[in-house]
């Protein structure tokens, strides 16, 4: 929703051992989402969610390399196993960046309320207007994750694409990627053949596996 206060992230879940679908209760803040626990709920594209937890602020603008035009990333030759191939952090080789003009956003905790991350440091580029980095800190104030959203243009969209993201954990010395097209069909944008009922709840048990 455009206000994720007044009107909180409504999700469900499919249970294949007993083919149900179920309402998510709590899908939002630092619920963990997705394999191996590097990231939580309100991390998509570094920053997506109700911002009332944190005290927010603009510290300014630099200028800094940022991952750009990645396309080499979706390339469909390329073999996951090159690209996932190092330790800590995606094939270089496949990487692309530029030095762009970023503005800086700092969110705090506030006093009293929860979330892991007592820290948030977001790198937005001035151009795309996309949160392309994040620095993540822990209630100590120790740097814990510092995460990466790579673009690339989308031509028959005419604007920028947040393509696929990177989770780094620091401290442990690994990562995840996530939105991986590598040995998939191309990625239908702006595509309007679904219909309403596709989205429904009853689909999605008849969609499940």
């Amino acid at each position: 929703f455009t206000d994720p206060i007044s009107s909180p992230s409504q999700s469900w879940q499919y249970l294949p051992g007993n083919r149900r679908v179920r309402r998510a209760p709590t899908v939002a803040y630092d619920t963990p989402f997705g394999a191996g626990g590097f990231r939580v709920m309100d991390e998509d594209r570094l920053f997506n969610g109700a911002p009332d937890r944190y005290e927010w602020k603009l510290v300014g603008k630099k200028e800094m390399y940022i991952p750009y035009n990645n396309y080499k990333l979706d390339d469909p030759s390329l073999k996951l196993d090159d690209l996932l191939s190092t330790n800590g952090h995606v094939n270089p080789e496949f990487m692309r960046y530029e030095p762009h003009r970023v503005w800086v956003l700092e969110a705090t905790l506030k006093p009293g309320k929860r979330h892991i991350y007592g820290k948030r440091v977001l790198y937005i580029d001035e151009d795309s207007w996309i949160a392309v980095m994040a620095d993540n800190y822990d209630g100590k104030g120790q740097l814990w994750r510092s995460n990466m959203q790579t673009t690339a243009y989308a031509y028959d969209l005419q604007g920028f694409q947040a393509r696929v993201a990177i989770f780094h954990d620091l401290i442990a010395g690994s990562y995840l990627t996530d939105r991986l097209l590598n040995g998939k069909p191309p990625a239908k944008l702006n595509n309007s053949d679904y219909e309403a009922d596709y989205f429904s709840v009853a689909n999605l048990r008849k969609l499940g596996k």
